[in-house]
């Protein structure tokens, strides 16, 4: 009889900070730009220059800490971690090791197998390093300090997962918690979420952990769970067939779906760390530590509780639109504005999805205004529009952030209110289409549908369906 195989996994998840500067100088911490542009001496390690903390950068450590149930270490160092690799600019990166800034945390995920809770060993601050480019038409490497400095927490979990799924609703639930903090947009394709896996096998029923090996490289989910399925299976066969697995850190190639070793795993007196000696201690106050706490936003798990409390919208709804901060707050920007929260709902749900999918856009990305839309549904309601045109106002709408009542009235797009002008256009209708008049006194009801099309394609889209129905109604009896 096979064995049967347990996977424990932990994650160390680095995020990059919003901050609009470096941890430790005043360089930008803008994605993008030339190569080597956001930089000065202290974050390329210049001999003779000296670190200042950014405060924001405690703040929002502290703020994740709080809101995932973290104790916060009120007295905190920073520590040097020593390493030699070209895009470590000084031969150290600045990080925390013997007092972290929070410790022995959690949260709760929820999967198919029910609700669980992930432990967080804990979260330090650090500094990130810079890029290497690897050129292979010159067969060189090339090192872009930008990213060098910029600020990173890292989250460090306890080994309580046991499965791909459960690493992703974890990792979808920091992801949310920190996007609704403020604290970083976690976009996992520019690298301000990234996770390293560190993953072992044993047999069901042992209490003893098998030997892990870390991944690195993933930058997606599904490249996340792509990974953790590969990686047990490798590490599984390399022990149905007697041999042992190597502690190590090995490179996801998601391309070729198999991953490769980089270097042995080391350990962390490898690093020779030790106190920064250019940095002194960071002491936060009870004060500093309560007003932080008392900027704390509305999370995601209490936004639907209050969404079912207060606006009796659809579970499924609400799931949708608390799954992005960016949808929430539009949804109540636009409720604040005067509109129904089941039209918002509806909205939001059905247009905004469907042309995210078609732009293949993030919610994030989204770019119309709580205002645009109100006025949108607004011009719905009052009958200025129906919903056909409405549609097709809210695609210029969602891409290029119009006003509504401008665009209307500019395209001459609101509604024939004139019941004359209206009812000699299906008399004609009318008279041009017997054999549909005839089926429809012969009681094929459907037969008023092509009349009510043919009338609607006639006023260019611009009439009142329930009108047209009313007159067309009045007409055939």
């Amino acid at each position: 009889m096979s064995k049967q195989y347990e996977t424990v996994i932990g994650l160390e998840v680095h995020v990059e900070l919003a901050t609009k500067t470096k941890i430790f100088c005043s360089c930008s911490t803008q994605f993008g730009g030339e190569p080597n542009t956001h930089t000065c001496p202290v974050c390329t390690g210049m001999p003779g220059s000296l670190p200042v903390l950014n405060k924001q950068v405690v703040e929002y450590a502290a703020a994740v800490g709080l809101a995932t149930n973290c104790e916060i270490t009120q007295y905190c160092k920073f520590d040097r971690k020593n390493y030699f690799y070209p895009d470590n600019p000084q031969n150290y990166q600045i990080s925390q090791l013997y007092l972290p800034i929070c410790r022995n945390g959690s949260v709760e995920i929820e999967t198919e197998n029910g609700k669980k809770k992930v432990g967080i060993h804990e979260i330090h601050m650090e500094e990130d390093a810079g890029k290497l480019i690897h050129d292979e038409w010159d067969d060189s490497s090339l090192v872009d300090f930008n990213r060098s400095g910029v600020p990173l927490i890292e989250i460090v979990s306890e080994p309580d997962m046991r499965s791909a799924e459960e690493v992703i609703a974890y990792l979808d639930k920091l992801r949310l918690i920190i996007q609704y903090l403020g604290a970083s947009d976690c976009k996992l394709q520019e690298g301000s979420m990234r996770a390293d896996v560190n993953l072992s096998v044993r047999e069901v029923g042992s209490d003893t952990f098998g030997t892990r090996t870390e991944m690195k490289n993933l930058n997606s989910f599904k490249a996340i769970s792509r990974a953790i399925e590969g990686e047990r299976q490798r590490q599984i066969d390399i022990l149905e067939d007697g041999g042992q697995v190597v502690q190590e850190t090995r490179r996801w190639d998601d391309a070729r779906g198999c991953s490769y070793a980089m270097r042995s795993k080391e350990d962390a007196q490898d690093y020779r760390y030790f106190p920064e000696p250019d940095l002194v201690p960071v002491v936060i106050s009870d004060e500093w530590l309560e007003e932080i706490r008392s900027r704390q936003p509305e999370l995601r798990d209490e936004k639907r509780v209050r969404y079912q409390a207060e606006y009796g919208i659809p579970e499924y709804d609400i799931d949708i639109i608390t799954s992005s901060k960016k949808m929430a707050d539009i949804f109540e920007e636009t409720i604040a504005l005067g509109c129904r929260p089941k039209e918002v709902s509806n909205w939001l749900m059905v247009e905004t999805m469907r042309l995210l999918k078609d732009e293949d856009m993030d919610a994030d990305d989204i770019r119309f205004s709580p205002a645009h839309l109100a006025a949108l549904i607004g011009l719905v309601e009052e009958g200025k529009i129906n919903r056909t045109v409405a549609k097709e106002v809210f695609e210029v709408l969602f891409r290029e952030d119009t006003d509504p009542v401008s665009y209307v009235e500019e395209k001459g797009l609101s509604m024939v209110q004139d019941e004359g002008a209206l009812r000699s256009t299906i008399e004609e209708i009318v008279k041009n289409n017997p054999q549909s008049v005839e089926d429809y006194k012969n009681g094929k009801k459907k037969a008023i549908g092509f009349l009510v099309g043919q009338t609607m394609k006639a006023m260019k889209g611009k009439a009142d369906p329930a009108m047209v129905n009313r007159i067309l109604m009045q007409i055939l009896s």
